[in-house]
């Protein structure tokens, strides 16, 4: 087996599912950094959640705005819900996993805040019922899909933002949802704070 060829293999594929990415998805990325940047400015805040690599993405996003991205400025108001584990425990083991989300969702958010809803496959239970959630508080939906949006690109409203990667393979999906992660954070610092 040929190891480099394989790892030189992988950095095409991620590169090719980018590019051909850009087309579809700049135009939603940046309808979703003005929309996350607005309920930022009016004091709302951005709950975001994903399960795996999804879950990881969620606080990435969270620490991005909490912490800092590129460039000094405020904390921004960003919740990963996937980071409790006395809350993700006690949601899964008295109600059910699918409830893990939706339950904070119910608890955290308010009329003007944005759920950021990550799911690569599109299909993810709990995410779909935080989705749920949202809608039922006055919340509008950034989601971050794949394979076509599944369950959640069938279920998002008019006002929700759907950035779906045009791509079937997970790790790729990830890979591409990790830029776009950085591409909210570097939109949201550029409108907040000007510059090119």
């Amino acid at each position: 087996m040929d190891l480099i060829a394989r790892v030189a293999s992988h950095f095409e594929d991620s590169a090719h599912t980018k590019l051909n990415a850009v087309e579809a998805m700049a135009a939603p990325v940046a309808a979703a950094i003005e929309t996350l940047t607005e309920c930022l400015l009016a004091g709302g805040k951005i709950l975001a959640c994903g399960n795996g690599g999804s879950a990881a993405d969620a606080q990435h996003f969270a620490a991005e705005l909490i912490g800092r991205f590129e460039a000094e400025r405020q904390e921004l108001a960003a919740i990963a819900l996937t980071t409790d584990s006395s809350i993700l425990t006690a949601v899964g083991n008295d109600y059910s996993f699918d409830q893990i989300f939706a339950r904070q969702v119910r608890g955290l958010g308010h009329a003007g805040d944005v759920l950021l809803a990550i799911s690569t496959s599109g299909n993810s239970g709990n995410v779909i019922e935080a989705i749920k959630s949202a809608h039922d508080h006055g919340m509008r939906v950034v989601a971050l899909t794949g394979k076509g949006g599944g369950r959640i690109g069938e279920m998002l409203a008019d006002a929700d933002i759907h950035l779906c990667v045009p791509a079937e393979r997970t790790a790729r999906i990830q890979e591409t949802h990790l830029l776009v992660i950085h591409c909210l954070c570097d939109g949201i610092d550029a409108l907040l704070l000007g510059g090119e």
